[in-house]
């Protein structure tokens, strides 16, 4: 062997070769160091193998801990397409839903320098001549670490409601934080009586923090699995709106029409077109014990802050009606009914004859998750003489159909494409709303109600955004070949929140996922549902498939855009 043209004697070479092998080491530890971690990055790190009744997870080793050649470029092997960042508008949009930052975590962790929610308080701020009907109410709120000293940054969820459950009356306060650890709840005073302030503290600043480097560090920490199948061979393999290019070949997809994206590892011995499911496969949490300290029901997360003095206030009749403003609550309670402030008056739909009477000669498609699933549930129940054709569907998934004939009522529910958690879905029934849209006739006649949310809680907001783009283009198609066709888009709603419904469902990414369906869906001539404030100022205790109760008053929502009481 030679090098630079002179002979090496057997110790040259062995020491070359040391050096070699060294210099190739501090190069690759230094690229692992400096290589700043972030989104566009999905490496799966989870090996999975699966048998008929349970599957095992194992770690593998990250391509970072095993590339030395790879240029950055390459390195970049998700294969998920990103928003461009030429689209200007997309871009604009997701900022304006951006969280204020969040501090790191204190090191060494101490859970006493955190946001305390028995130590944070709240104060109803005094007016000297008393409360009014149509008069606001303000709130100020002190957020505190555990040792009781005051918190000098913002960035903690906190939510505020006023009720008088002896009224069955509630609304939501439009809650403020001014980024210094305090925060101003306003409500609008909207009946005659007692009035008492409910504030909770959902999560804290820190613990956002943590919820913020898992959404950026493992988005894929929620994977899917599909069976492929061919004769007597069968296999399955991972899937997921990403996967590392670099660790096995990929099926793709991606639907045509929209553009939706969707990967599978081929299996060996089968090709891309013999995959016959959809399922969630698993979880893989990456969280430490201080960071789990900071979800602590009822300490740390969904904790109630009390009153530094009374919690409750006396409203006093006034003549006229309240004027809410255009930033207020989209609606209240009151004799536990829904008030809509604004749209059309909501109408009690409390039996079946009106309810038929509503929806004769009509026909209603129920798209999205399991939250739009429960209005199909809700319907086929109430109207005796609906005759469900779904003995062969999924209870999960559907697809379900129901009709009455007599009267003319035809009422659909399927679920939407991925991701989707659902536990089996025959690839034959997985549809994107938008695709579904697109062969929805419309017309005077024609309900439809859409509700995608919940799976997408765990990926970057973009991949939300990208599908709410979809179905928000697929919709002005259809309003534009039928203008009487009513369109109504279902918000998202809180959850009962412990551990692990935050890593994976958190009310946090709920909130972001709420903002950007509002934002994109402002100004299309659609109806939102507002199921975030109607589970949010309701006194039973916050699900993610909100109770009956809640249910029958978003029901009566829908009908009452679907038949407008004539004059209103």
């Amino acid at each position: 062997m030679k090098l630079g043209g002179f002979p090496l004697t057997k110790t040259k070479k062995k020491v070359t070769v040391f050096l070699l092998v060294l210099l190739i080491s501090v190069i690759l530890l230094t690229n692992t160091q400096t290589f700043n971690f972030r989104l566009h990055q999905w490496y799966k790190r989870v090996a999975v193998f699966f048998t008929r009744s349970t599957f095992d997870l194992t770690t593998s080793v990250s391509p970072l801990e095993t590339s030395t050649t790879q240029s950055k470029a390459e390195l970049h092997s998700c294969s998920y397409k990103h928003l461009s960042s030429a689209n200007m508008e997309g871009r604009k949009l997701l900022d304006s839903i951006t969280w204020p930052e969040t501090l790191s975590l204190p090191k060494p962790f101490s859970l006493n320098l955190t946001t305390s929610a028995s130590k944070s308080m709240f104060t109803i701020v005094p007016q000297k001549e008393g409360w009014y009907m149509g008069d606001k109410l303000a709130v100020t709120i002190q957020m505190k670490d555990f040792y009781g000293n005051p918190k000098r940054s913002g960035g903690d969820f906190v939510i505020a409601k006023l009720q008088n459950q002896q009224l069955g009356a509630g609304v939501v306060g439009q809650v403020q934080d001014h980024l210094n650890g305090t925060f101003t709840a306003v409500f609008p005073l909207l009946w005659n009586g007692t009035a008492n302030v409910e504030v909770m503290l959902v999560h804290t600043s820190e613990s956002i923090t943590v919820l913020k480097r898992l959404t950026e560090e493992e988005p894929d920490r929620v994977f899917f699995g599909s069976d492929f199948k061919s004769g007597s061979v069968k296999h399955m393999t991972t899937c997921n709106v990403c996967l590392d290019m670099n660790k096995a070949p990929l099926c793709n997809y991606t639907d045509l029409n929209t553009g939706e994206q969707w990967f599978c590892y081929k299996p060996q011995k089968l090709s891309c077109d013999t995959r016959i499911s959809h399922f969630k496969l698993g979880y893989s949490q990456k969280t430490s014990k201080d960071e789990e300290a900071l979800f602590q029901k009822g300490i740390n997360l969904n904790a109630p802050i009390e009153a530094a003095g009374s919690d409750t206030i006396m409203i006093l009749p006034k003549a006229g009606e309240p004027n809410v403003g255009s930033q207020g609550p989209s609606g209240y309670y009151f004799n536990n009914q829904w008030q809509p402030l604004g749209g059309p008056a909501v109408r009690q739909f409390n039996n079946a004859s009106v309810i038929i009477a509503c929806l004769k000669g009509k026909q209603l498609y129920l798209f999205g998750d399991s939250t739009i699933r429960q209005y199909y549930l809700y319907i086929t129940k109430t109207l005796p003489n609906l005759q469900k054709f779904d003995k062969h569907s999924s209870p999960q998934s559907g697809p379900g159909l129901a009709v009455d004939y007599a009267n003319d009522i035809v009422v659909t529910f399927r679920c939407h494409g991925p991701p989707l958690r659902f536990a089996y879905v025959p690839v034959s029934q997985l549809r994107y709303v938008a695709n579904e849209l697109d062969g929805v006739t419309g017309g005077p006649n024609t309900v439809v109600v859409i509700g995608v949310w919940s799976h997408f809680s765990t990926f970057p907001i973009e991949v939300y955004y990208q599908r709410l783009m979809t179905i928000r283009k697929a919709v002005l198609r259809l309003l534009n070949r039928a203008p009487d066709t009513k369109v109504i888009i279902r918000s998202g709603n809180m959850k009962d929140l412990n551990l692990y419904e935050s890593l994976t469902n958190s009310d946090w990414y709920s909130l972001k996922l709420d903002k950007l369906l509002r934002a994109v869906f402002k100004d299309t001539g659609v109806i939102l549902l507002d199921a975030w404030e109607m589970g949010q100022a309701h006194y039973l205790p916050h699900n993610l498939h909100p109770q009956p109760e809640i249910i029958k008053q978003m029901i009566d929502r829908v009908l009452s855009y679907t038949c407008p009481e004539h004059g209103k």
